[in-house]
């Protein structure tokens, strides 16, 4: 069997399996929105943990990663992966978690659902959606991306990176659209499995062939000391340093994939259960990113930009056997899909919820899932025609999204643990944030310091939020009483289990 071959049954298996996860998935579901967008409710503590570890794993760690660490050095594990091992599970305790309490009280099942009620607000749900819209498609860009180049590589040209992009959408599309959240969560399971996998198994082969990992650092130390050393890489300054820092520990509760994911947790147990393994999982998967980006930049020097986001798929080409190829091209594969499904349906949620819903009152349960599968063709074939349009590397598009995400988080946040947060003060934060980050983005505003923009898009959505929840009228008190009160009860009860009476 010649390489080409081995590399297409491989990946052909896996993409097999995730339809048949869909299918079995689609006849387990019941009818109704609840069931299709959140899976019932249900996702006990391995089902949420690999859910969120999928959903969270996209070709920004398995390829703008070792991309950016063949330009910068080891130094992106710290910039990144530490970073986001401690912040992120505080995150999800100190959103994600009340977010969790208040969108099972009142039977939200959407971020901007959850918001409008907050603040009596179908405007604040709006803008919060557009925001999410906004922000989430660029994402979801580079998930396809990634799929286009490891194809392209590890198919020698054959596979052109269109038809193996537009491939990973249609099954994503086919296996969604039958099981919902479901099977989105079910194959997570099997994608976070393989794609993990992968990376240990293909770092620990490649070290092997250097001689172990003591004569593949001794390689690097050797032909390119400077990529172990913090140096003057302008990204490891203070300003820049501290900067993306509060990007990458803000950012992932801003994923409104994510919240939704907790949104469909069976209990407070399980929410708790994920966050532990969280921080171990995602250093397990980061060391062997950053190990094959530092090795590639002495065995493959000379890639400039955006070409370095092909490094992990030719180090693999260069290394492994092809059925092992074969399960790399099924790995990149398993992070766009994990991720990809998920965005699919959070926005196809939105929209059928959120927009159309708010125009048709009486659009509901079976009308709902039917508007959700329309609308998520339309974002899948939205994000192919940008994709088609050659957009910028992996590593910056990300950085646009996640600057996005963040300046989202003081609504998140201060929306379910002020009280005197209002309407006014969630449209102020969310409008003068973007336009700060624009502003910034756009070279308008000043870097002291080299801070990034987000910074001031942050920096103006909190001051828009505290303002306009001074100035504005509140919240009708019965409203915010059903839904803070259940986060109030269990954050005002610190005894021994808590969370778990939650």
């Amino acid at each position: 069997m010649d390489r080409l071959t081995t590399i297409a049954l491989v990946t052909g298996v896996y993409l097999l399996i995730s339809l048949a996860i869909g299918w079995v998935a689609y006849r387990r579901s019941q009818a109704g929105a609840d069931d299709y967008f959140l899976g019932g409710r249900s996702a006990r503590t391995v089902v949420l943990f690999m859910a969120l570890f999928g959903t969270n794993v996209t070709p920004f760690v398995l390829l703008g990663i070792p991309a950016q660490t063949y330009h910068q050095g080891i130094g992106v594990f710290g910039l990144n992966a530490a970073i986001i091992a401690l912040g992120v599970p505080l995150t999800f305790y100190l959103i994600g978690f009340p977010a969790y309490l208040a969108a099972r009280r009142i039977g939200a099942l959407t971020p901007a659902e959850l918001y409008a009620e907050r603040f009596q607000s179908p405007l604040v749900g709006l803008v919060l959606f557009v925001a999410y819209f906004v922000f989430t498609i660029p994402y979801m860009v580079i998930a396809v991306l990634g799929v286009g180049h490891a194809a392209s590589v590890l198919s020698g040209g054959a596979i052109p990176s269109a038809a193996a992009e537009a491939a990973a959408l249609v099954i994503t599309l086919v296996y969604t659209s039958l099981g919902g959240m479901r099977a989105t969560m079910w194959t997570n399971v099997f994608q976070g499995t393989v794609f993990l996998g992968l990376m240990l198994a293909a770092t620990a082969w490649i070290a092997g062939d250097y001689g172990g990992l003591a004569a593949a650092m001794e390689r690097v130390q050797e032909a390119r000391p400077e990529l172990l050393l913090k140096g003057d890489v302008p990204a490891f300054a203070a300003g820049p340093w501290a900067s993306w820092g509060l990007v990458i520990a803000l950012t992932v509760i801003g994923f409104p994939h994510i919240l939704v994911r907790l949104f469909a947790a069976r209990d407070a147990a399980a929410l708790k259960n994920a966050c532990r393994l969280y921080p171990l999982i995602m250093i397990v998967l980061w060391v062997p990113a950053v190990l094959l980006g530092l090795w590639g930049a002495v065995e493959l020097p000379g890639l400039a930009g955006k070409e370095a986001d092909r490094i992990l798929p030719m180090m693999i080409e260069g290394h492994l056997p092809p059925w092992v190829q074969g399960l790399a091209l099924a790995a990149v594969l398993a992070a766009v899909m994990s991720t990809l499904d998920a965005q699919l349906l959070t926005l196809s949620s939105m929209l059928s919820r959120d927009v159309l819903g708010r125009f048709f009152a009486g659009l509901r349960d079976r009308a709902e899932v039917v508007s959700g599968r329309i609308f998520l063709l339309l974002i899948a074939a939205l994000v192919f025609a940008i994709v088609l349009a050659d957009p910028p590397s992996i590593y910056a598009l990300a950085g646009f999204a996640f600057s996005g995400y963040v300046v989202l988080v003081p609504v998140l946040y201060l929306g379910l643990r002020w009280r005197r947060m209002n309407a006014a003060g969630a449209i102020a934060s969310l409008v003068a944030g973007n336009l700060a980050l624009g502003l910034a983005m756009l070279g308008w505003l000043p870097a002291p310091g080299g801070i990034l923009p987000v910074v001031w898009g942050l920096g103006a959505a909190i001051a828009g939020a505290v303002l306009g929840s001074v100035l504005g009228p509140a919240t009708p008190a019965a409203a915010r009483d059903r839904v803070l009160a259940p986060i109030e009860r269990v954050f005002e009860d610190v005894g021994p289990g808590a969370a778990e009476r939650a």
